[in-house]
């Protein structure tokens, strides 16, 4: 019988596995993660369920009793040690599980302040995991003073959840503008008005020298020569693949652990997906870090397991929820060179051209934008700046054009 292994128990093993026994796979499947509880959603730790508004039970992907009723061994809080690929086995802490595939969805890890400069401190945390939210939970007072390192979409969530809860918000971002990164100025200026209308002191170009404190974070120096009174620190300085497992095995890295347009990575016995991997895309290679790449990607890697022998075609996807604004993005800006704006009462949208060719859409409060946007996109159509930027227009009608 043959038996698939996969190490990682996020979104994209979760998807992996699920999709493999629906689509009949009879074989063995064990699906191993670091932490102590099932497969749950993570978007909702940093909004909804430090909100005090989600229980824990309601984060799982599925019930705990799916995996047993699917015939999939779950082997929670077990990290792996190592991959021995001549002899197909991974390495668990006293314990070796043989495979015939295995499947690495092992995620993405946050980046931490260095001790160097206090990041070791208590009070100083990172958004990633179900601890991570739970250790900083009770940290939310009303009146406690946060300072947020990162202006991309966790710092500006965790923001967001502080400033509901009544928090003292300073948000500091060393580039010159919050979601220089990923977003048009454009949508910055949105992000930016937002926040400091609900009281978050959000200050551009400025960086964190150094964090203080005899053993606990007080306080913090600012590259501008200002120094903040602390009571904690969010960390939200982005995330990076991990592939720790992966290169100790002797797999290819670029940019994540390296797979072909199927997900097989440079050992034919080896899978990944989500955070973790690679892929081609275009001329080049990219990394998507988002839960529709995570559930598409995997579904696609476990489809070509079981023979389908199909590459995979992303289709990017992202959301971010802020105070009473939901954005979603559509496909991708790289290489954009004019923004089209779009607005219509509260809805807002910023189209994303390169020449006369659309390549992605932020959209504010305006879920039609977003799904016409999207579309248009995935069926490389790409309608009017004129006709986008006039409110007048059906949307719809431009997917018919």
């Amino acid at each position: 019988m043959r038996q698939v292994v996969v190490i990682g128990a996020g979104q994209a093993g979760a998807s992996l596995v699920t999709r493999l026994r629906t689509k009949g796979f009879d074989g063995g499947i064990t699906l191993i993660g670091e932490e102590p509880v099932p497969p749950y959603q993570r978007p909702p730790l940093s909004k909804a369920y430090l909100l005090g508004e989600m229980e824990e039970a309601r984060l799982y992907l599925r019930p705990e009793a799916f995996y047993a009723e699917h015939d999939i061994a779950l082997r929670m809080g077990r990290p792996v040690t190592g991959i021995d690929r001549a002899a197909r086995q991974v390495m668990l802490d006293g314990e070796t599980l043989p495979y015939d595939e295995l499947v690495l969805t092992t995620g993405s890890r946050p980046r931490a302040l260095p001790a160097a400069i206090g990041g070791d401190l208590e009070g100083v945390f990172v958004v990633r995991t179900l601890a991570d939210v739970d250790a900083m939970a009770p940290r939310f007072t009303a009146g406690a003073r946060a300072l947020i390192v990162g202006g991309g979409y966790i710092g500006l969530e965790a923001a967001a959840v502080a400033a509901k809860l009544g928090l003292q918000v300073t948000l500091i971002e060393m580039a010159d503008r919050i979601l220089q990164r990923v977003a048009a100025p454009e949508t910055s200026d949105y992000f930016r008005e937002l926040h400091r209308a609900r009281g978050v002191d959000i200050r551009e170009g400025v960086g964190l020298t150094r964090l203080t404190g005899d053993g606990a974070v007080t306080a913090a120096e600012l590259s501008d020569g200002s120094t903040l009174p602390v009571d904690f620190v969010i960390a939200g300085v982005g995330i990076q693949p991990d592939t720790a497992l992966a290169e100790a095995a002797g797999l290819k890295i670029e940019n994540g652990i390296k797979t072909d347009a199927r997900g097989r990575t440079s050992d034919p016995h080896i899978w990944a997906a989500g955070d973790c991997a690679s892929f081609p895309w275009r001329d080049g290679r990219i990394r998507l870090e988002s839960v529709g790449n995570a559930i598409d990607q995997a579904e696609c890697v476990a489809d070509n397991i079981m023979g389908a022998d199909q590459p995979y075609v992303a289709k990017p996807w992202f959301w971010s929820d802020q105070y009473d604004t939901k954005l979603q993005i559509a496909g991708l800006n790289t290489g954009y060179d004019r923004i089209v704006v779009r607005q219509d009462g509260a809805a807002l949208s910023h189209w994303y051209y390169a020449g006369d060719t659309l390549l992605a859409l932020d959209a504010m409060n305006d879920s039609r934008a977003y799904m016409v946007g999207k579309r248009l996109i995935e069926m490389g159509k790409s309608p009017a700046p004129e006709a986008v930027a006039d409110p007048a227009t059906n949307l719809k009608a431009l997917l018919k054009a």
